[in-house]
Protein backbone atom coordinates (compact mmCIF):
# COMPACT_ATOMS: atom_id res chain seq x y z
CA UNK A 1 0.00 0.00 0.00
CA UNK A 2 1.05 3.63 -0.86
CA UNK A 3 0.36 6.05 1.84
CA UNK A 4 -0.26 9.83 0.56
CA UNK A 5 -0.86 12.64 3.74
CA UNK A 6 -2.38 15.86 2.98
CA UNK A 7 -2.74 18.42 5.70
CA UNK A 8 -5.99 19.40 3.59
CA UNK A 9 -8.00 17.51 0.96
CA UNK A 10 -11.17 17.64 -1.16
CA UNK A 11 -12.79 14.63 -0.52
CA UNK A 12 -16.28 13.12 -1.54
CA UNK A 13 -17.45 14.19 1.69
CA UNK A 14 -16.15 17.55 1.24
CA UNK A 15 -12.83 19.08 2.80
CA UNK A 16 -11.57 17.41 5.46
CA UNK A 17 -7.91 18.10 7.39
CA UNK A 18 -5.15 15.71 8.48
CA UNK A 19 -6.26 13.16 5.36
CA UNK A 20 -4.56 10.22 5.01
CA UNK A 21 -5.18 8.00 2.31
CA UNK A 22 -4.15 4.41 1.46
CA UNK A 23 -3.49 3.76 -2.57
CA UNK A 24 -3.31 -0.21 -3.35
CA UNK A 25 -1.07 -1.81 -6.28
CA UNK A 26 -3.66 -1.31 -8.50
CA UNK A 27 -4.24 2.59 -8.18
CA UNK A 28 -7.18 2.54 -6.36
CA UNK A 29 -7.55 4.50 -2.90
CA UNK A 30 -8.42 1.74 -0.72
CA UNK A 31 -8.87 3.55 2.39
CA UNK A 32 -9.59 7.73 3.22
CA UNK A 33 -8.91 8.53 6.99
CA UNK A 34 -9.44 12.62 8.18
CA UNK A 35 -7.49 13.87 11.01
CA UNK A 36 -5.11 11.25 10.96
CA UNK A 37 -1.03 11.34 11.86
CA UNK A 38 1.29 12.19 9.18
CA UNK A 39 2.40 9.07 7.15
CA UNK A 40 3.64 8.05 4.05
CA UNK A 41 4.21 11.02 1.32
CA UNK A 42 3.93 14.24 3.02
CA UNK A 43 1.97 16.91 0.89
CA UNK A 44 0.26 20.26 1.41
CA UNK A 45 -3.23 20.67 -0.50
CA UNK A 46 -4.87 17.19 -2.32
CA UNK A 47 -7.49 17.45 -4.92
CA UNK A 48 -9.33 14.86 -6.70
CA UNK A 49 -7.69 15.63 -10.60
CA UNK A 50 -10.20 15.37 -13.38
CA UNK A 51 -10.01 13.94 -16.86
CA UNK A 52 -9.84 15.65 -20.34
CA UNK A 53 -13.08 14.73 -21.93
CA UNK A 54 -12.23 16.13 -25.79
CA UNK A 55 -9.06 16.64 -27.07
CA UNK A 56 -7.37 16.32 -30.87
CA UNK A 57 -3.66 15.58 -29.85
CA UNK A 58 -2.35 16.24 -33.48
CA UNK A 59 -3.66 20.06 -33.39
CA UNK A 60 -1.47 21.06 -30.34
CA UNK A 61 1.73 21.34 -32.89
CA UNK A 62 -0.62 24.17 -34.65
CA UNK A 63 -0.70 26.13 -31.32
CA UNK A 64 0.13 30.06 -32.74
CA UNK A 65 0.22 29.56 -36.30
CA UNK A 66 -3.56 30.19 -37.04
CA UNK A 67 -3.73 33.91 -35.11
CA UNK A 68 -3.48 35.91 -38.18
CA UNK A 69 -6.02 37.32 -40.45
CA UNK A 70 -7.11 36.15 -43.63
CA UNK A 71 -8.55 37.55 -46.46
CA UNK A 72 -11.63 36.07 -46.44
CA UNK A 73 -14.26 38.22 -44.88
CA UNK A 74 -15.15 36.58 -41.55
CA UNK A 75 -12.43 34.55 -40.17
CA UNK A 76 -14.24 31.70 -38.19
CA UNK A 77 -13.62 27.91 -37.49
CA UNK A 78 -13.90 27.60 -41.04
CA UNK A 79 -11.39 29.53 -42.26
CA UNK A 80 -9.35 28.14 -39.65
CA UNK A 81 -9.95 24.41 -40.66
CA UNK A 82 -8.25 25.05 -43.75
CA UNK A 83 -4.72 25.60 -41.86
CA UNK A 84 -5.25 22.58 -39.97
CA UNK A 85 -6.00 20.26 -43.50
CA UNK A 86 -2.67 21.90 -44.55
CA UNK A 87 -1.07 20.90 -42.03
CA UNK A 88 -2.52 17.10 -42.36
CA UNK A 89 -1.07 16.92 -45.58
CA UNK A 90 2.34 16.21 -43.74
CA UNK A 91 1.63 14.34 -40.68
CA UNK A 92 3.31 10.98 -40.28
CA UNK A 93 2.52 8.54 -37.63
CA UNK A 94 5.64 8.98 -36.05
CA UNK A 95 4.75 12.81 -35.95
CA UNK A 96 1.42 11.95 -34.14
CA UNK A 97 2.94 9.69 -31.45
CA UNK A 98 5.57 12.74 -30.86
CA UNK A 99 2.90 15.14 -30.55
CA UNK A 100 0.47 13.28 -28.61
CA UNK A 101 2.90 12.54 -26.02
CA UNK A 102 3.63 16.46 -25.79
CA UNK A 103 0.12 16.89 -25.22
CA UNK A 104 -0.41 14.76 -23.18
CA UNK A 105 2.33 15.42 -21.28
CA UNK A 106 0.81 19.19 -20.58
CA UNK A 107 -1.92 17.61 -19.49
CA UNK A 108 -0.73 16.08 -16.65
CA UNK A 109 1.21 18.78 -15.83
CA UNK A 110 -1.95 21.37 -15.71
CA UNK A 111 -3.36 18.49 -13.38
CA UNK A 112 -5.69 16.08 -15.56
CA UNK A 113 -4.94 12.78 -14.98
CA UNK A 114 -6.99 11.42 -17.61
CA UNK A 115 -8.03 11.96 -21.52
CA UNK A 116 -10.54 11.04 -24.06
CA UNK A 117 -8.69 11.37 -27.41
CA UNK A 118 -11.24 12.34 -30.28
CA UNK A 119 -9.33 10.26 -32.85
CA UNK A 120 -10.17 10.68 -36.85
CA UNK A 121 -7.31 11.00 -38.27
CA UNK A 122 -6.69 7.28 -39.45
CA UNK A 123 -5.07 7.04 -43.07
CA UNK A 124 -2.16 7.81 -45.12
CA UNK A 125 -2.46 10.95 -47.20
CA UNK A 126 -4.91 10.08 -49.94
CA UNK A 127 -7.00 7.95 -47.76
CA UNK A 128 -5.00 4.58 -48.29
CA UNK A 129 -4.99 2.56 -45.11
CA UNK A 130 -1.98 1.77 -43.84
CA UNK A 131 -0.34 -1.74 -43.18
CA UNK A 132 -1.98 -2.04 -39.97
CA UNK A 133 -5.56 -0.43 -40.53
CA UNK A 134 -5.23 0.95 -37.04
CA UNK A 135 -1.89 2.76 -37.03
CA UNK A 136 -3.02 5.98 -35.80
CA UNK A 137 -4.46 4.73 -33.05
CA UNK A 138 -1.73 2.87 -31.98
CA UNK A 139 0.64 5.69 -31.84
CA UNK A 140 -1.97 7.34 -29.77
CA UNK A 141 -1.60 4.83 -27.24
CA UNK A 142 2.00 4.50 -27.52
CA UNK A 143 2.17 8.07 -26.56
CA UNK A 144 -0.20 7.03 -23.60
CA UNK A 145 1.88 4.54 -22.32
CA UNK A 146 4.80 6.86 -22.25
CA UNK A 147 3.15 9.62 -20.56
CA UNK A 148 1.16 7.03 -18.18
CA UNK A 149 -2.61 9.46 -18.93
CA UNK A 150 -4.90 7.50 -18.55
CA UNK A 151 -6.42 6.66 -22.15
CA UNK A 152 -10.34 6.72 -23.56
CA UNK A 153 -9.34 5.75 -27.12
CA UNK A 154 -12.28 7.16 -28.67
CA UNK A 155 -12.17 6.10 -32.90
CA UNK A 156 -13.86 8.80 -34.79
CA UNK A 157 -16.45 7.10 -37.37
CA UNK A 158 -16.46 9.62 -40.47
CA UNK A 159 -17.87 8.44 -43.52
CA UNK A 160 -19.08 12.08 -45.48
CA UNK A 161 -18.07 15.32 -46.33
CA UNK A 162 -21.39 17.17 -45.49
CA UNK A 163 -24.75 15.95 -44.49
CA UNK A 164 -26.12 16.58 -48.51
CA UNK A 165 -23.36 13.27 -48.10
CA UNK A 166 -21.09 14.31 -50.48
CA UNK A 167 -17.48 12.47 -50.89
CA UNK A 168 -15.12 12.95 -48.87
CA UNK A 169 -12.08 15.34 -50.89
CA UNK A 170 -8.49 16.43 -50.05
CA UNK A 171 -7.10 15.54 -46.95
CA UNK A 172 -10.61 14.54 -45.70
CA UNK A 173 -9.86 10.98 -47.28
CA UNK A 174 -6.78 10.53 -44.25
CA UNK A 175 -10.46 10.66 -42.03
CA UNK A 176 -12.61 8.09 -44.06
CA UNK A 177 -14.67 5.09 -43.03
CA UNK A 178 -17.56 2.62 -43.59
CA UNK A 179 -18.40 0.55 -40.77
CA UNK A 180 -16.37 -2.18 -42.23
CA UNK A 181 -13.09 0.22 -42.20
CA UNK A 182 -14.04 1.07 -38.82
CA UNK A 183 -14.35 -2.16 -37.49
CA UNK A 184 -10.93 -2.92 -38.39
CA UNK A 185 -9.46 0.13 -37.02
CA UNK A 186 -11.65 -0.54 -33.62
CA UNK A 187 -9.95 -4.10 -33.47
CA UNK A 188 -6.72 -2.47 -33.62
CA UNK A 189 -7.67 -0.21 -31.10
CA UNK A 190 -8.76 -2.28 -28.88
CA UNK A 191 -5.50 -4.20 -28.94
CA UNK A 192 -3.04 -1.52 -28.46
CA UNK A 193 -5.18 -0.05 -25.61
CA UNK A 194 -5.14 -3.72 -24.03
CA UNK A 195 -1.29 -3.33 -23.80
CA UNK A 196 -1.62 -0.25 -21.12
CA UNK A 197 -3.02 -0.14 -17.54
CA UNK A 198 -6.33 -1.15 -16.62
CA UNK A 199 -7.89 2.15 -16.67
CA UNK A 200 -7.58 2.80 -20.29
CA UNK A 201 -10.02 1.80 -22.36
CA UNK A 202 -12.03 2.61 -26.07
CA UNK A 203 -14.73 4.01 -26.77
CA UNK A 204 -16.72 5.43 -30.16
CA UNK A 205 -16.43 8.56 -31.37
CA UNK A 206 -19.27 9.59 -34.30
CA UNK A 207 -17.59 12.90 -35.75
CA UNK A 208 -20.71 14.58 -36.37
CA UNK A 209 -24.17 14.79 -37.95
CA UNK A 210 -22.69 16.17 -41.32
CA UNK A 211 -19.62 13.95 -40.92
CA UNK A 212 -21.67 10.72 -40.26
CA UNK A 213 -25.22 9.71 -41.83
CA UNK A 214 -27.97 10.48 -39.76
CA UNK A 215 -28.71 6.54 -40.29
CA UNK A 216 -25.99 5.38 -38.48
CA UNK A 217 -26.67 7.97 -36.09
CA UNK A 218 -29.78 6.67 -34.98
CA UNK A 219 -28.67 2.99 -35.18
CA UNK A 220 -25.17 3.61 -32.49
CA UNK A 221 -26.62 2.97 -30.02
CA UNK A 222 -26.96 -0.88 -30.90
CA UNK A 223 -23.81 -0.84 -32.94
CA UNK A 224 -21.66 0.14 -30.06
CA UNK A 225 -24.30 -0.89 -27.17
CA UNK A 226 -21.16 -1.75 -24.88
CA UNK A 227 -19.48 1.55 -25.41
CA UNK A 228 -19.86 5.30 -24.29
CA UNK A 229 -20.23 7.51 -27.30
CA UNK A 230 -19.47 11.19 -27.87
CA UNK A 231 -20.00 13.52 -31.04
CA UNK A 232 -19.80 16.98 -32.28
CA UNK A 233 -22.99 18.83 -31.96
CA UNK A 234 -23.68 22.57 -32.52
CA UNK A 235 -20.62 23.87 -32.40
CA UNK A 236 -20.87 26.31 -35.56
CA UNK A 237 -23.88 28.82 -37.09
CA UNK A 238 -23.36 27.34 -40.40
CA UNK A 239 -23.65 23.92 -38.81
CA UNK A 240 -26.70 24.55 -36.96
CA UNK A 241 -28.15 26.16 -40.23
CA UNK A 242 -27.06 23.25 -42.98
CA UNK A 243 -28.50 20.54 -40.76
CA UNK A 244 -31.65 22.77 -39.95
CA UNK A 245 -32.02 22.88 -43.57
CA UNK A 246 -31.81 19.57 -44.05
CA UNK A 247 -33.91 17.69 -41.30
CA UNK A 248 -36.26 20.85 -40.11
CA UNK A 249 -34.31 20.30 -37.21
CA UNK A 250 -31.68 21.62 -35.23
CA UNK A 251 -28.77 19.51 -34.66
CA UNK A 252 -29.52 18.93 -30.74
CA UNK A 253 -33.28 18.57 -31.04
CA UNK A 254 -32.43 15.93 -33.75
CA UNK A 255 -30.44 14.01 -31.75
CA UNK A 256 -33.08 13.97 -28.35
CA UNK A 257 -35.70 13.08 -30.79
CA UNK A 258 -33.89 10.39 -32.88
CA UNK A 259 -31.55 8.46 -30.98
CA UNK A 260 -31.96 7.44 -27.18
CA UNK A 261 -29.81 10.17 -24.91
CA UNK A 262 -28.94 9.46 -21.71
CA UNK A 263 -25.61 9.03 -19.85
CA UNK A 264 -24.00 6.97 -22.24
CA UNK A 265 -23.31 10.19 -25.04
CA UNK A 266 -21.49 12.85 -24.55
CA UNK A 267 -22.53 16.17 -26.72
CA UNK A 268 -18.82 17.93 -27.15
CA UNK A 269 -19.53 21.71 -27.52
CA UNK A 270 -23.32 22.31 -27.69
CA UNK A 271 -22.40 25.59 -28.12
CA UNK A 272 -25.60 26.89 -29.63
CA UNK A 273 -28.79 25.41 -28.24
CA UNK A 274 -32.51 27.12 -27.84
CA UNK A 275 -33.98 27.14 -23.91
CA UNK A 276 -35.97 24.05 -24.99
CA UNK A 277 -32.79 22.19 -26.12
CA UNK A 278 -30.92 23.29 -22.90
CA UNK A 279 -33.54 21.58 -20.78
CA UNK A 280 -34.14 18.70 -22.81
CA UNK A 281 -30.41 17.80 -22.98
CA UNK A 282 -29.94 18.80 -19.32
CA UNK A 283 -32.89 16.25 -18.30
CA UNK A 284 -31.27 13.65 -20.44
CA UNK A 285 -28.69 12.76 -18.69
CA UNK A 286 -26.02 13.15 -21.33
CA UNK A 287 -22.99 15.51 -20.27
CA UNK A 288 -21.75 18.93 -22.30
CA UNK A 289 -18.53 18.51 -23.38
CA UNK A 290 -17.01 22.60 -23.53
CA UNK A 291 -14.06 23.56 -24.24
CA UNK A 292 -14.07 27.02 -23.62
CA UNK A 293 -10.29 27.80 -24.67
CA UNK A 294 -10.88 26.60 -28.15
CA UNK A 295 -15.00 27.99 -28.56
CA UNK A 296 -13.47 31.22 -27.34
CA UNK A 297 -9.98 30.95 -30.04
CA UNK A 298 -12.45 29.96 -32.78
CA UNK A 299 -15.25 32.59 -32.26
CA UNK A 300 -18.02 29.84 -32.12
CA UNK A 301 -19.94 31.45 -28.91
CA UNK A 302 -21.66 31.16 -26.02
CA UNK A 303 -22.93 27.54 -24.25
CA UNK A 304 -25.87 28.34 -22.22
CA UNK A 305 -24.25 27.13 -19.16
CA UNK A 306 -26.11 28.79 -16.45
CA UNK A 307 -29.34 27.48 -17.45
CA UNK A 308 -28.12 24.18 -18.42
CA UNK A 309 -26.57 23.90 -14.77
CA UNK A 310 -30.18 24.97 -13.31
CA UNK A 311 -32.14 22.40 -14.89
CA UNK A 312 -29.52 19.77 -13.41
CA UNK A 313 -27.25 19.31 -16.67
CA UNK A 314 -23.94 18.10 -15.92
CA UNK A 315 -20.67 19.59 -17.93
CA UNK A 316 -16.98 18.50 -18.64
CA UNK A 317 -14.43 20.12 -19.48
CA UNK A 318 -12.05 19.28 -22.91
CA UNK A 319 -8.86 21.30 -24.60
CA UNK A 320 -10.37 20.02 -27.96
CA UNK A 321 -7.71 22.29 -29.99
CA UNK A 322 -5.02 22.44 -27.74
CA UNK A 323 -4.44 25.87 -28.19
CA UNK A 324 -3.58 26.72 -24.50
CA UNK A 325 -3.36 23.45 -22.21
CA UNK A 326 -4.64 24.48 -18.86
CA UNK A 327 -7.38 23.02 -16.54
CA UNK A 328 -7.91 26.26 -14.50
CA UNK A 329 -8.04 28.29 -17.45
CA UNK A 330 -10.60 26.35 -18.96
CA UNK A 331 -12.89 26.97 -16.38
CA UNK A 332 -12.11 30.32 -15.86
CA UNK A 333 -12.82 30.57 -19.62
CA UNK A 334 -16.25 28.83 -18.88
CA UNK A 335 -17.17 31.47 -15.96
CA UNK A 336 -16.21 34.54 -17.43
CA UNK A 337 -18.36 33.96 -20.54
CA UNK A 338 -21.25 33.43 -18.51
CA UNK A 339 -20.66 36.25 -16.55
CA UNK A 340 -20.43 38.37 -19.42
CA UNK A 341 -23.29 37.23 -20.95
CA UNK A 342 -25.55 37.67 -17.93
CA UNK A 343 -24.05 40.26 -16.66
CA UNK A 344 -23.39 39.02 -12.95
CA UNK A 345 -20.82 37.70 -10.98
CA UNK A 346 -20.24 34.12 -9.56
CA UNK A 347 -22.75 33.13 -12.59
CA UNK A 348 -21.95 29.12 -12.48
CA UNK A 349 -22.41 29.11 -8.37
CA UNK A 350 -25.64 27.46 -7.26
CA UNK A 351 -24.82 24.53 -4.94
CA UNK A 352 -21.98 26.58 -3.27
CA UNK A 353 -21.24 30.02 -2.83
CA UNK A 354 -17.81 29.27 -4.46
CA UNK A 355 -17.94 29.26 -7.92
CA UNK A 356 -14.65 27.69 -8.12
CA UNK A 357 -16.52 24.84 -6.26
CA UNK A 358 -19.04 24.69 -8.49
CA UNK A 359 -17.03 24.77 -11.75
CA UNK A 360 -14.46 22.19 -10.29
CA UNK A 361 -16.78 19.53 -8.55
CA UNK A 362 -18.75 19.71 -11.93
CA UNK A 363 -15.92 19.16 -14.23
CA UNK A 364 -14.83 16.34 -11.95
CA UNK A 365 -18.35 14.32 -12.23
CA UNK A 366 -19.15 14.90 -15.96
CA UNK A 367 -15.08 14.03 -17.33
CA UNK A 368 -15.43 10.62 -15.01
CA UNK A 369 -18.75 10.29 -16.71
CA UNK A 370 -17.63 10.50 -20.34
CA UNK A 371 -14.68 9.09 -20.16
CA UNK A 372 -15.91 6.08 -18.06
CA UNK A 373 -13.53 6.54 -15.82
CA UNK A 374 -13.76 5.63 -12.06
CA UNK A 375 -12.25 8.92 -11.04
CA UNK A 376 -12.70 12.93 -9.98
CA UNK A 377 -12.85 11.89 -6.59
CA UNK A 378 -11.00 11.09 -3.14
CA UNK A 379 -13.41 7.80 -1.51
CA UNK A 380 -12.67 4.40 -1.44
CA UNK A 381 -12.91 2.76 -4.51
CA UNK A 382 -12.05 5.53 -6.54
CA UNK A 383 -9.08 5.40 -9.08
CA UNK A 384 -5.71 7.52 -7.22
CA UNK A 385 -6.41 10.22 -9.76
CA UNK A 386 -5.08 13.05 -7.86
CA UNK A 387 -3.54 17.09 -7.47
CA UNK A 388 -1.19 18.50 -5.20
CA UNK A 389 -1.43 22.00 -4.93
CA UNK A 390 1.00 24.10 -3.23
CA UNK A 391 -0.09 25.19 -0.23
CA UNK A 392 3.40 27.30 -0.13
CA UNK A 393 2.53 29.47 -2.57
CA UNK A 394 1.77 32.91 -2.27
CA UNK A 395 -1.67 32.83 -3.57
CA UNK A 396 -3.11 30.51 -1.85
CA UNK A 397 -1.41 32.13 1.52
CA UNK A 398 -3.97 31.83 4.39
CA UNK A 399 -6.88 30.14 2.61
CA UNK A 400 -8.56 27.22 3.43
CA UNK A 401 -11.43 25.02 1.68
CA UNK A 402 -13.61 26.71 -1.20
CA UNK A 403 -11.25 29.62 -1.69
CA UNK A 404 -8.24 27.77 -2.38
CA UNK A 405 -10.26 26.49 -5.07
CA UNK A 406 -11.78 29.84 -6.10
CA UNK A 407 -8.36 31.32 -5.75
CA UNK A 408 -6.22 28.91 -7.83
CA UNK A 409 -8.85 29.23 -10.85
CA UNK A 410 -9.66 33.23 -11.11
CA UNK A 411 -6.47 34.68 -9.80
CA UNK A 412 -2.86 31.76 -9.65
CA UNK A 413 -0.69 30.72 -11.87
CA UNK A 414 -0.50 26.85 -13.41
CA UNK A 415 2.63 26.46 -11.45
CA UNK A 416 0.63 25.60 -8.24
CA UNK A 417 0.08 22.36 -9.61
CA UNK A 418 3.11 19.86 -7.49
CA UNK A 419 2.27 16.86 -8.03
CA UNK A 420 -0.15 14.30 -10.26
CA UNK A 421 -1.09 10.83 -9.85
CA UNK A 422 -2.84 9.05 -12.45
CA UNK A 423 -4.35 5.85 -10.68
CA UNK A 424 -1.86 6.06 -8.94
CA UNK A 425 0.99 6.43 -11.60
CA UNK A 426 3.09 9.71 -9.78
CA UNK A 427 3.25 10.96 -13.61
CA UNK A 428 4.42 15.16 -12.40
CA UNK A 429 7.05 15.77 -9.65
CA UNK A 430 7.84 19.03 -8.35
CA UNK A 431 5.47 20.79 -11.34
CA UNK A 432 7.20 19.00 -13.99
CA UNK A 433 6.42 15.90 -15.95
CA UNK A 434 9.06 13.10 -15.03
CA UNK A 435 9.71 12.13 -18.82
CA UNK A 436 9.38 15.95 -20.08
CA UNK A 437 12.77 16.24 -21.17
CA UNK A 438 12.54 12.99 -23.41
CA UNK A 439 9.05 13.46 -24.79
CA UNK A 440 10.38 17.68 -25.18
CA UNK A 441 13.48 16.32 -27.23
CA UNK A 442 11.36 13.84 -29.57
CA UNK A 443 8.35 16.35 -30.16
CA UNK A 444 10.27 19.44 -30.73
CA UNK A 445 12.04 18.73 -34.25
CA UNK A 446 8.35 17.77 -35.60
CA UNK A 447 6.99 21.16 -34.49
CA UNK A 448 9.86 22.85 -35.97
CA UNK A 449 9.32 20.89 -39.53
CA UNK A 450 5.81 22.11 -39.10
CA UNK A 451 6.54 25.39 -38.50
CA UNK A 452 8.67 26.33 -41.02
CA UNK A 453 6.49 24.23 -43.76
CA UNK A 454 3.75 26.66 -42.62
CA UNK A 455 5.97 30.07 -42.80
CA UNK A 456 6.58 29.26 -46.43
CA UNK A 457 10.49 28.21 -45.32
Amino acid sequence: MKKIWARQALTEDGWQDSVLLTIDKSGTIATVEANAAADGEIRSILLPAPANLHSHAFQRVMAGLTETRSLEKGDNFWTWRKTMYALLEHLSPDDVQAVAAFAQMEMLEAGFAGVAEFHYLHHEVGGQAYANPGEMSVRVAAAAKETGIGLMLLPALYERGGIDGSPLEGVQQRFGCNLDRFAKILDAARLAVAELPPDSRVGIALHSMRSVSLETITQAQTLFSNSVLHIHAAEQTAEVESVTAATSLRPVEWLLENCQINDGWCLVHCTHLTPVETRRLAESGAVAGLCPITESNLGDGIFNGRDFIRNGGTFGIGTDSNVRISLTEELRTLEYSQRLRHRIRAALASNHDSPGRELFETACRGGALACRRNGGRIGPGALADLIELDGDGIDLAGLEADRILDAWIFSANRNLVRNVWSAGRHAVRDGLHCRREAITRKYLPVQNRLRNLAQGA
